[in-house]
C-alpha cells in the first residue's frame, strides 16, 4: 500500500479539501501544491476514515458525520477555527456536514454527493452504481497493482472518474487502484447509505457556496443530483459548469480546478489593508 499521508503546505487563508468516495487525498496532488504556489494559500488535504490513508471507523458501519468528525479533529489540531472548504463528491457532503458546524469560510462543491432526501430515488441510483461496480472492485482486490494490465482498465476506471480514458495518465490508474483496493468505505458506507438521509439542512446554509456541474459526470449527472442543491440553499452564490470532464475534474483539469479555487478564495478572503511608504 502506498503511503497516504495528508497534504498539507503553503501559507495564508486555510483551504481544506475533501475527496470522493473511495478515493483519496492522492486526487488533490496537482491542485494542491498549485494553490499553495500562490504565496497566499495554506493547504491540507487529508484521506477521510474508511479511505486510503484514513483513520480507521471503529465500527461496521461509516457515515458522513463520522468522517466529518475525522476531519474536524484535524482541523482543531491544525488550529483551523474555520477554513475555506473543497469537496468533490462525498467530501462535498462532507463538507456540508462541516459547514452546519460552522467550520465554514466558503464552501465549493464539486458534484456534490447527498442532493437527496430518505426516500429520493437518486439516493438508490447512486448506491445501485456502486453496487453495480463490485465486479470491478472485486478484479482489483484479486489483481492488486497488476490490474492496470488487464483489457479495458482503463476504459472501466473512466466511467467513475474522467469524461474519457485519456484523461486518467497510467499513474492515476495505479494510485485510483491502490485507494479502491483499501476502501473499507466501499461496504460500510453504501449499507449505511440505505437508511441515511441525505443532506436536509441546506437551507441553512449562509455562507458564499459555489456548486460546481461537471458536464460528463456519469456518477452524479446533472440535472438529477444537482436540483436539490439549487432547490434548497435559497441564496446559492455561484454556479459553474464545467465542459468535457467527469466526475472528478481534478485528474483531467487539475489547474483549471485550481484557478477556480484561488478566484473563490480571493474574492472571499478580507484584503490586507495597503500600507503608504514612509516619507
Amino acid at each position: 500500500m502506498r503511503s497516504r499521508a495528508p497534504i498539507h503546505m503553503g501559507s495564508g487563508e486555510p483551504v481544506l479539501l475533501l475527496h470522493p468516495f473511495m478515493m483519496s487525498c492522492y486526487v488533490w496532488h496537482d491542485v494542491a501544491p498549485a494553490l499553495a504556489r500562490t504565496g497566499r494559500i495554506e493547504v491540507f488535504a487529508p484521506s477521510m476514515a474508511g479511505h486510503n490513508g484514513g483513520p480507521p471507523n471503529r465500527s461496521w458501519l461509516l457515515d458522513s458525520r463520522t468522517m466529518a468528525d475525522h476531519v474536524e479533529a484535524q482541523m482543531d489540531e491544525l488550529g483551523w477555527g474555520t477554513a475555506h472548504i473543497v469537496g468533490n463528491s462525498l467530501g462535498g457532503w462532507v463538507a456540508f456536514e462541516l459547514e452546519r458546524r460552522g467550520r465554514a469560510r466558503t464552501l465549493t462543491a464539486i458534484a456534490p454527493a447527498g442532493g437527496w432526501h430518505r426516500w429520493a430515488p437518486v439516493k438508490y441510483e447512486i448506491v445501485g452504481k456502486f453496487i453495480a461496480g463490485a465486479p470491478v472492485w472485486l478484479l482489483a482486490l484479486i489483481f492488486g497493482p497488476r490490474a492496470a494490465r488487464l483489457p479495458f482498465a482503463k476504459q472501466l476506471a473512466s466511467v467513475p472518474c474522467s469524461a474519457t480514458p485519456a484523461g486518467l495518465s497510467d499513474t492515476d490508474l495505479q494510485e485510483i487502484i491502490d485507494d479502491v483496493t483499501h476502501c473499507p468505505a466501499y461496504y460500510q458506507l453504501l449499507i449505511r447509505a440505505l437508511l441515511l438521509p441525505g443532506l436536509m439542512e441546506l437551507a441553512d446554509t449562509d455562507i458564499p457556496t459555489h456548486l460546481v456541474v461537471c458536464e460528463r459526470d456519469r456518477v452524479l449527472p446533472h440535472p438529477r443530483f444537482t436540483k436539490h442543491f439549487l432547490r434548497h440553499i435559497p441564496d446559492i452564490s455561484k454556479v459553474t459548469s464545467l465542459d468535457n470532464v467527469g466526475h472528478i475534474p481534478m485528474f483531467e483539469q487539475p489547474q483549471l480546478i485550481a484557478d477556480l479555487i484561488i478566484a473563490w478564495v480571493d474574492e472571499h478572503s478580507p484584503r490586507l489593508r495597503q500600507v503608504p511608504p514612509a516619507g
